[in-house]
């Protein structure tokens, strides 16, 4: 019986490992050169989405978290 359910223990957990990666997707090395945006805060100000190609010279309310923009461009990007 203890066997039985060790067996059964550990198909439960693959199942679960299987399920988590599935939802998690493809990982991504966080490296460099793999930044979301570029901030240039001298001599201009300047703010460049990556992913979007989407920039602003607002710098203070991006700082500052207004980020809505942003987030706006990238749905539109996946849509």
């Amino acid at each position: 019986m203890k066997i039985l359910y060790a067996k059964l223990c550990h198909l439960k957990e693959k199942e679960k490992e299987a399920e988590l990666k599935k939802i998690k997707g493809k990982t991504v090395s966080v490296s460099w050169g793999n930044q979301i945006r570029s901030y240039v805060l001298y001599p201009y100000k300047l703010i460049k989405d990556l992913r979007t190609g989407l920039e602003t010279s607002d710098v203070e309310s991006v700082l500052d978290g207004d980020l809505e923009e942003f987030i706006i461009a990238e749905i539109k990007l996946k849509i």
